[in-house]
């Protein structure tokens, strides 16, 4: 008979109103769905901007096992003594040698199972890194090691990218979930070889926005093309994400679905917290 392990995958936390719809709907979540890991994007978590030691341990504190971050993961200072003394929360391992911290972990599931996870960042339209693709080749033999429960965060901004990795790691790990582009596509599925598989997982924030950011001041940014500071709006959070179970011993997917939940506020609309 097989063993089922259930991972729940939350995606980018967008500022106040990404953390306030985590407090509200979490909960609920967790105890409907039982997870058996839960893993998080955070790199946005803080205003829209990189997250801080103290958003992370209340992360923690609410149940989720692994944060995983991109190219904002860098954003605050005082992350990044962080990155480098807490092994929970990775940031992309494709950064070149000597960017703090560690780009994938092994950690224990609920059931005692080993989950490895990696983040990845891509490279087109993205800051400059080494590889993701050649990266991921030359980690996983190390995590194939220790398991073959592996989930990857896909962090990078074009569809044709992060589905070209869905397929180089099909049949080698639990799953590829795509990050980054705040916007969930409606692409789930499980590729051909056992591994689970969406483009992007979405945002946990503030929906009324433009990717997270108040609309107006995008506007401005297109209408003008000057510089414009930008804010995080706080306008129809909703939490958004991926449900994947796999089997306990080979690894392979056997059941992915998205998840978008509104927040109370936003049931009706665009509501402001």
């Amino acid at each position: 008979m097989e063993e089922r392990l259930r991972i729940l995958f939350v995606a980018d936390i967008f500022g106040s109103a990404g953390r306030s719809v985590i407090a509200d709907l979490w909960p609920e979540l967790r105890e409907r769905t039982a997870p058996d890991f839960a893993i998080a994007n955070c790199e946005n978590a803080a205003g829209g901007f990189g997250f801080t030691p103290a958003i992370a341990e209340d992360l923690f504190r609410q149940g989720f096992d692994v944060l995983t971050g991109g190219n904002h993961s860098w954003d605050r200072k005082e992350s990044l003594s962080y990155l480098e003394m807490e092994p929970r929360v990775l940031r992309p391992a494709n950064y070149p040698e000597g960017a703090p911290g560690r780009g994938w972990g092994i950690y224990r599931s609920k059931k005692g199972k080993r989950v490895a996870v990696l983040n990845l960042m891509g490279r087109v339209f993205m800051d400059s890194c080494d590889c993701p693709f050649q990266a991921a080749t030359a980690i996983l033999p190390d995590l194939e090691r220790e398991t073959p429960l592996i989930f990857v965060d896909m962090h990078a901004e074009t569809t044709s990218e992060k589905t070209a990795m869905g397929y180089h790691l099909d049949g080698r790990v639990s799953a590829v979930v795509g990050t980054h582009t705040h916007v969930q596509t409606a692409d789930e599925r499980i590729l051909s070889k056992g591994t689970a598989y969406i483009t992007d997982a979405g945002m946990t924030g503030p929906h009324d926005s433009v990717i997270g950011v108040k609309s107006e001041l995008i506007l401005r940014r297109f209408l003008t093309k000057l510089p414009v500071r930008f804010e995080a709006s706080k306008k129809d959070p909703r939490l958004s994400g991926v449900l994947v179970d796999v089997d306990g011993e080979s690894g392979q997917a056997l059941h992915v679905e998205r998840i978008h939940l509104p927040g109370p506020s936003g049931r009706g609309g665009g509501g402001n917290r």
